[in-house]
């Protein structure tokens, strides 16, 4: 491990996480939750928090609502995480998690974010031009505020890019669509995601490979398809790779693909193979769905979650 690797991460909507469980959870009827937890959320807080276990030097900015950001502060302290998040008016939102184990089943309850002003969003543009200073890879994740533009990823990767940083892009919709023409690095879209881009059904592996190698002419260098438990499919100009991952008792998919970013940037952070990162950013996501809230286990779990990583090239 590099210890002075340094990863930084935008979340420009976070959520407090707050995970229910209630075995047979039926909609409609009155349910009895067994126990519940709450935790710092958001899709770049998640992928701070896995990477700051690993062993890099994290930092978070985006936008936080100041009245209720005690837990992401006590998150930050406790895993040494730089703090650069633009606090705004109000609350950050929660979202809420229902997890029935005997279906092995997640229902989520996403709530809208607070709203930044313009001068919220100009101080996240100084902070992240500040930090491409000393952090060569950004990971920018998440939904888009309500009331934000849609371009404010593309705005954010052309400053990143402009100083010679990579950048991972984890999001959906028109922030996806609008970001792509500014060439982040790497991009972890799913099946549907790739299918709304493309405008292609994808009914085949082969298609799916070759709509993943049609993004790489936008000046992305890596794309990865991630297909829940089917694993996830790694693509570069040279090489494709399957990853499928080890069989593990999935307690909650929540923050599975905010892993597998992770581990996709880890590997690349370390100069590691394709097929390499594919296998740790596999094995962090396996890790992930074993549990609830973010973070890593000690590395010998990690180390033995990789080792029954599948892989195959696809020619």
């Amino acid at each position: 491990m590099n210890q002075n690797a340094k990863i930084a991460t935008v979340t420009l909507n976070p959520a407090i996480d707050r995970t229910v469980f209630i075995s047979n959870f039926k909609a409609g009827q009155v349910n009895r939750v067994e126990r519940e937890q709450s935790d710092a959320g958001g899709k770049g807080v998640n992928v701070a928090s896995v990477l700051a276990d690993f062993g890099f030097a994290m930092a978070v900015t985006g936008f936080l609502g100041a009245e209720n950001s005690y837990i992401f502060e006590q998150l930050f302290a406790r895993k040494k995480i730089e703090d650069r998040f633009v606090r705004i008016t109000g609350r950050t939102r929660t979202g809420i998690k229902i997890i029935d184990e005997v279906h092995q089943e997640t229902t989520d309850l996403n709530f809208p974010g607070q709203a930044p002003s313009e001068a919220d969003v100009e101080s996240l543009f100084q902070i992240v031009e500040a930090l491409t200073v000393d952090y060569p890879w950004f990971v920018l994740a998440g939904s888009i505020p309500v009331g934000v533009s849609g371009s404010l990823y593309r705005d954010l990767i052309e400053i990143i890019r402009a100083k010679g940083r990579a950048v991972a892009l984890d999001t959906s919709g028109e922030g996806l669509h609008r970001a792509l023409p500014a060439g982040p690095t790497l991009i972890k879209p799913n099946l549907d995601e790739l299918r709304e881009l493309t405008g292609q059904s994808l009914s085949t592996q082969a298609r799916v490979v070759e709509a993943a190698q049609s993004l790489l002419r936008q000046n992305i260098q890596t794309v990865v398809i991630s297909m829940g438990a089917e694993g996830a499919i790694f693509v570069e100009a040279e090489e494709v790779v399957l990853a499928q991952p080890p069989q593990v008792t999935v307690v909650s998919t929540v923050g599975a693909g905010d892993a597998m970013v992770s581990g996709m940037v880890a590997g690349k952070t370390l100069g590691l193979s394709l097929a390499e990162c594919a296998r740790l950013a596999t094995a962090f996501s396996a890790n992930t769905v074993s549990q609830v809230g973010s973070g890593l286990p000690s590395l010998d779990v990690i180390e033995n979650l990789k080792s029954q990583v599948s892989l195959q090239s696809i020619k």
